[in-house]
């Protein structure tokens, strides 16, 4: 049985989405310096809570 298209269209959306990101950011002409690339951001608010002693658990309550 074919997968409908309910089911698939959010599913190549995200990747769709996902690597136009990864272009974004690895094309020569529009790539970021590395201390701005979405890891290296992600990498530092996550060590920037622990320093806090907050999680991201419990930022919304």
């Amino acid at each position: 049985m074919a997968s409908s298209p309910r089911t698939l269209d959010p599913i190549l959306g995200i990747f769709t989405g996902c690597f136009a990101y990864y272009l974004y950011e690895t094309n020569p002409r529009t790539e970021r310096p590395p201390e701005q690339r979405l890891v290296e951001l992600v990498r530092w608010k996550m060590q920037k809570g622990a320093v806090e002693g907050t999680s991201w658990d419990s930022e919304g309550s």
